[in-house]
């Protein structure tokens, strides 16, 4: 254990001297999927819950499609599959793009991550009580007024201890980011377990920085869900 901290500790935290990698690169990836997937879930969630069939149905159907195959083959599909094409090829800023692992390896949890928080974000929606929507279009509350002043400041809070197992879920599946080269954790404790040939080690560290992420985003979102769901606990 000693052995392997001494030779790769820093990256496994952040550098490999050529790049950022380790838990940086983790926490990187998992940041910038979930703020990506965030702001393109919130419109689509709303047309997921549209009553026009024109506008909620191919919604449907991207959430469908990305919830329903594994988040390997997406990222397989974007790493190797999109490229190959040689349509992609033809295209210097497409081909430069996918050529790019970072690139494939966000795109694919982006999306992923994108579809689960539409359904999320739709189901907090639809729970939000009638009375409510009713009494804020009788104030004079109507289209995207009422969404950005009463239902979706609504439907975030209620969405929040939903949304924190998803973005967990997130943060463990970034350990696919390795079959892209991408290196993340996981991929620097294959690295030291093929160098030294210290399996136990290798991937006990690796495990250990992946506890204490975790650890830390669930205290924060436990403060979150404190702060902004105390209206729905019981009053004193």
């Amino acid at each position: 254990m000693i052995e392997v901290l001494l030779s790769y500790w820093q990256p496994f935290l952040y550098s490999d001297g050529q790049q950022i990698s380790g838990l940086a690169m983790t926490l990187w990836l998992t940041t910038a999927s979930i703020g990506m997937g965030f702001v393109l879930s919130i419109p689509l969630a709303i047309a997921r819950v549209s009553e026009n069939r024109w506008v909620r149905w191919p919604v449907h159907g991207f959430t469908y499609l990305f919830r329903g195959t594994p988040l390997y083959i997406q990222l397989l599909i974007c790493y190797s599959g999109i490229y190959s094409l040689a349509a992609v090829q033809s295209q210097p800023l497409l081909g430069a793009f996918f050529r790019d692992a970072i690139n494939c390896t966000l795109l694919a949890f982006t999306l992923n991550t994108c579809a689960y928080t539409t359904e999320i974000f739709a189901g907090a929606i639809r729970s939000i009580a009638r009375g409510e929507v009713q009494a804020a279009r009788a104030y004079g509350f109507n289209g995207w007024k009422l969404y950005c002043r009463v239902v979706m400041p609504q439907a975030l809070r209620r969405a929040l201890p939903v949304y924190s197992n998803e973005v967990i879920l997130l943060l463990h599946s970034t350990t696919l980011a390795f079959t892209a080269t991408v290196p993340d954790i996981l991929k620097v404790a294959r690295d030291a377990n093929a160098a030294t040939l210290q399996t136990f080690p290798s991937f006990v560290i690796a495990a250990g920085l992946y506890l204490i992420a975790t650890f830390a985003l669930v205290g924060l979102f436990r403060l979150a869900e404190r702060r902004w769901l105390a209206f729905l606990g019981p009053r004193r």
